[in-house]
Formats: structure tokens, C-alpha cells, sequence
């Protein structure tokens, strides 16, 4: 088998969950296969793990595992069928729990209307809908303009790229994700929204009273991130350009840009960097 010097990391999912398909991909050239913790369960976060070391044992293989842990994501709840923002609409945000409507949706953080200031900008839907906070009661409620309207859909993911959220970069459900992954010594961590080096610090912290061998990855996908990206690579393992998030909270025609810079730094300093997100969806 060949060893290349750039290496591929491929996400298992239910269609490549069998031990059988993943000795397929391996032989297809890759690396380190990647649980996504935000929708692996631990039972199946396992199941992987031990058909990875199968593998490996049975075929005296060295393939990695990254266990990706998913951050504080923002979203809002359920909202009702057919619901629609147009430019000019007022939109309320609220942290009591309720099935939302194109006036007023539910967001799953609660410290929202206490972090943003009038001014800052929503994105939701992955940057399709684009609002401007108007007013925050500083406890429940924030008010903003719709600048750039679409279909409102359930559960769907919040950016706020010009908000400092007060919210720990490693929440419950990852500190839990976190200690199935260093119970099976699982090579690599991914940090998501990385924002700082103390980010990466704590992190080392809990890796190290484990006593385990795992590194870390830290992705880059907020523009804080960028900001303190020098810190962050001396305090990190490896780096991830996590191109996805980063694309919708940055204006997207600098993403290559900053792209082009960190692996830049990343070979200066000698730390193993991944490209992410989007790789292959122009051959789609």
C-alpha cells in the first residue's frame, strides 16, 4: 500500500459503517477515517472504533481515527410548515422553548439576548437568511430585520460572526463524546469553533488527567480563530480549515485567501494541516 505524503480522511456514515466497506476505502487510499459526534451515537461511536482496530490487527494496518467533536452549535427549533421571511420582516428570537413561525422562533442558547448587541448580524441556514439584531432585552428576547429572506426550516444551524459568545468551547454532550473517545485511546481530537488557544489548552487538560495518547486538530471556522490563529497552531497538534462554517461567517471570497495563509504558517512550524468541507462537490 502506498504512503503518501498528503493524506485522506473520509467521514463514516450508515452507508460506510460495515467492516467490510471500510477495508474497501482503506485499499481505496484512506488514512484516518473521522466519527462525526454530531450525529454518532457512543454505541456506534464504538462499533467503529473496534472495526478500525480489526482492521488494523487483522491487515497490520496503521489507520487513524479522528473522533470530531461537535462545539457549541447554535440552533433554532422546530418551525412550522411553510413559514417565510421577506427583506423588511421583523423576526423574535426567544430562549423559551416553543415551535416557531415566521414572527418568532425558538434558540436553543441561552445567553443570546445577554451576548449580542444592536447591530450584529444572523446568519441562518447556513448563511441563506441574513438578519440585523434591532433591539435585545439583555434576558429573553432579541428583535432583528430580515436584509436577506428565504424559507425558515426547523432546527436549522445559527452564525454569528460578529457576536464574542459567552458559551465554553467543549459542552456537556462533547465532554461525554470526549471520554468514549480517550477510553479507546482514539488518536485524534477535533475541536470545533475553536476561538482561542485556551480553547486548545482546556482541552490538552482533560486529555492529559486521562492519560491519554490522543492529539489534537483544532478547526478553524470563526473569525476569532483567525484572529489568534499564531497561538493556536503553537498550542494545537494540527490545524483543520474547516471551510464550511468558516465560508458563512467570513465573506467567502476570503476563505482561500486565509485558506493559503494558515497552511502557510502550518509548514513553517511543522504542523500537519487539513483542508475540509466541499472538497470534491464541484465534480458532483
Amino acid at each position: 500500500m502506498a504512503f503518501n505524503k498528503t493524506k485522506i480522511i473520509a467521514t463514516l456514515g450508515p452507508a460506510t459503517s460495515d467492516i467490510d466497506m471500510m477495508y474497501e476505502l482503506i485499499k481505496a487510499g484512506v488514512n484516518v477515517f473521522r466519527i462525526n459526534f454530531s450525529h454518532s451515537s457512543h454505541e456506534d461511536a464504538e462499533k467503529l472504533i473496534q472495526n478500525v482496530r480489526s482492521l488494523n490487527e487483522k491487515h497490520d494496518l496503521n489507520v487513524a481515527l479522528l473522533a470530531d467533536l461537535q462545539g457549541p452549535k447554535l440552533r433554532i427549533g422546530n418551525v412550522e410548515e411553510g413559514a417565510v421571511l421577506a427583506p423588511g420582516d421583523i423576526l423574535t428570537f426567544t430562549n423559551t422553548k416553543k415551535e416557531g413561525n415566521a414572527k418568532e422562533v425558538y434558540m436553543n442558547y441561552q445567553l443570546f439576548p445577554k451576548d449580542v448587541k444592536k447591530g450584529e448580524r444572523i446568519l441562518l441556514d447556513d448563511g441563506k437568511l441574513v438578519l440585523e439584531i434591532t433591539e435585545t432585552n439583555s434576558q429573553d428576547t432579541v428583535k432583528a430585520k430580515v436584509i436577506q429572506g428565504g424559507p425558515l426550516k426547523s432546527k436549522k444551524g445559527v452564525n454569528l460572526p460578529n457576536t464574542k459568545i459567552s458559551l465554553p468551547c467543549l459542552t456537556e454532550k462533547d465532554l461525554a463524546d470526549l471520554k468514549v473517545a480517550l477510553k479507546h485511546e482514539v488518536e485524534w481530537i477535533g475541536l470545533s469553533f475553536v476561538r482561542s488557544p485556551e480553547d486548545v489548552k482546556e482541552l490538552r487538560r482533560i486529555i492529559d488527567e486521562n492519560n491519554a495518547p490522543s492529539r489534537i486538530i483544532s478547526k478553524i471556522e470563526k473569525p476569532e480563530a483567525v484572529v489568534e490563529i499564531d497561538g493556536i497552531i503553537e498550542a494545537t497538534d494540527a490545524i483543520m480549515v474547516a471551510r464550511g462554517d468558516l465560508g458563512v461567517e467570513v465573506p467567502m471570497q476570503g476563505v482561500p485567501l486565509i485558506q493559503k495563509m494558515i497552511v502557510n504558517k502550518c509548514h513553517k512550524t511543522a504542523r500537519p494541516v487539513v483542508i475540509a468541507t466541499q472538497m470534491m462537490e464541484s465534480m458532483i
